[in-house]
């Protein structure tokens, strides 16, 4: 499982505003694409629950300054609010509900179990202030649809939840339990839902999707997953995968990467660590190999495929030696996209009991992986000048290559949510600079 995702994809901790909410209520999401997606359904229940003037705090865990950010934005919103019902819920809420409990500003805590319930935000269901179950019972994973998503070109469609395995730095499984997936007939109707709404893109969400399937009868794979959605939606113009673990690519799906186009070139990895003995002891499935073998596979089938990764800086016992293997596998697989993590330390897991290092020694080395990404998403703009790319208008003049180039251009060009051509004519170093040819 990767950090956030491990969670779906992980990014750094963000915040994500809804302004799309029912009148009186805004959705605040901390975290990954998972939460991103989750905020939709919260929203939506929020709706049908008759929810108004109030706040949901959608949170995450995956390190400290996640809570932090967490808690200091509902300190905002009291001052800017003083009579809205302020909710928290999330992987934070799931794992810390008395650290929000304790908070006087905040009026219910509700578990990422009942976050899109019935009645989760109901009159009677807020009366409880703190509605957080065991997520460790948790064994199936009910299908939520979402009409739509607020101010998002593509659609993100969760096709897992949980994680069955227990890395040492990661507090993730304790807020959403085991793994567990929604049934193939459900996301492919799903999907062609979306479709037909005129979603150009749809992205495969979840916890460690790769997982997909195992608890389902037959143990069918994420690579027949896939195939059967570009198979039984052919109206969807382009799938995209969200974070996989780097230990789990099925035949079927390489099979996909180098037989069907609408599946976007480009992946998100759960690496965390380019050292044997640091990804031991962070208890990973893979090492430095396997993770240079898969890469190179999917390359050898699908050359143009774009990769990111996940990272964590300063893993406690990191010598020099470990850190310099680490930025060397940035160099030897061309990332392009990184998020990196300085580590932190999370009550309740193994990591949190190892040496760790001098946080300056941490946040240095974060700061020379940040710097190795910039380099490598640079050198992978250079390599798109000249070229001619198929790009999701995402919001007025930003676009997204296939292999998840960001591009920007004229906005007058296109709409969001359009599929365009665009000429890649240079770059900034974070972003192509393109021009519309057709």
């Amino acid at each position: 499982m990767s950090l956030v995702s491990g969670l779906g994809a992980v990014v750094p901790p963000a915040i994500v505003r809804d302004e799309a909410a029912p009148e009186g209520v805004e959705v605040v999401t901390f975290g990954c694409r998972l939460n991103a997606y989750e905020s939709e359904q919260a929203r939506a229940r929020a709706a049908a629950d008759g929810l108004s003037d109030a706040v949901i705090f959608n949170t995450c865990a995956v390190t400290g300054e996640a809570v932090r950010q967490a808690r200091q934005a509902i300190r905002k919103a009291r001052r800017a609010r003083p009579n809205a019902k302020l909710i928290v819920t999330g992987c934070a809420a799931q794992i810390e509900p008395d650290t929000f409990a304790a908070m006087s500003e905040v009026d219910a805590v509700v578990g990422n179990d009942l976050k899109s319930a019935p009645g989760a935000y109901s009159l009677a269901g807020l009366a409880t202030r703190v509605r957080v179950g065991d997520i460790a019972a948790v064994r199936e994973m009910a299908p939520h649809l979402v009409d739509g998503l607020a101010d998002r070109a593509r659609a993100f469609v969760e096709v897992q939840n949980g994680c069955d395995h227990r890395c040492t730095f990661c507090v993730i499984p304790l807020g959403r339990g085991d793994s567990r997936s929604a049934p193939a007939g459900d996301v492919v109707a799903q999907v062609r839902r979306l479709a037909a709404q005129g979603y150009g893109e749809v992205v495969l969400t979840g916890v460690d999707v790769t997982s997909w399937g195992a608890d389902l009868p037959g143990r069918p794979t994420l690579g027949q997953l896939v195939a059967r959605i570009l198979k039984l939606a052919p109206e969807l113009p382009r799938l995209r995968l969200s974070s996989i673990d780097a230990a789990e690519i099925d035949p079927d799906l390489l099979q996909c990467f180098a037989e069907q186009p609408r599946l976007m070139p480009h992946l998100h990895l759960s690496l965390q660590a380019g050292d044997d003995l640091i990804l031991k002891r962070m208890k990973r499935r893979h090492n430095r190999d396997q993770a240079l073998h898969l890469i190179e596979s999917i390359r050898r089938v699908r050359p143009d495929t774009a990769f990111g990764a996940d990272l964590i800086a300063g893993f406690p016992t990191e010598t020099d030696a470990a850190f310099d293997n680490t930025l060397k596998l940035v160099e030897e697989t061309r990332l392009a996209y990184l998020h990196v993590f300085p580590f932190s330390p999370r009550p309740g897991t193994p990591a949190a009991l190892m040496p760790p290092l001098p946080r300056g020694v941490v946040k240095a080395r974060a700061e020379q992986l940040r710097a190795a990404g910039a380099t490598g998403l640079s050198r992978h703009l250079d390599r798109q000048v000249g070229r001619t790319v198929s790009a999701l208008v995402e919001t007025p003049g930003l676009a997204r290559a296939e292999d998840f180039t960001e591009a920007t251009f004229d906005a007058a060009a296109a709409p969001p949510g359009q599929i365009i051509r665009l000429r890649i004519d240079g770059h900034d170093g974070r972003r192509a600079l393109a021009r519309r040819v057709d």
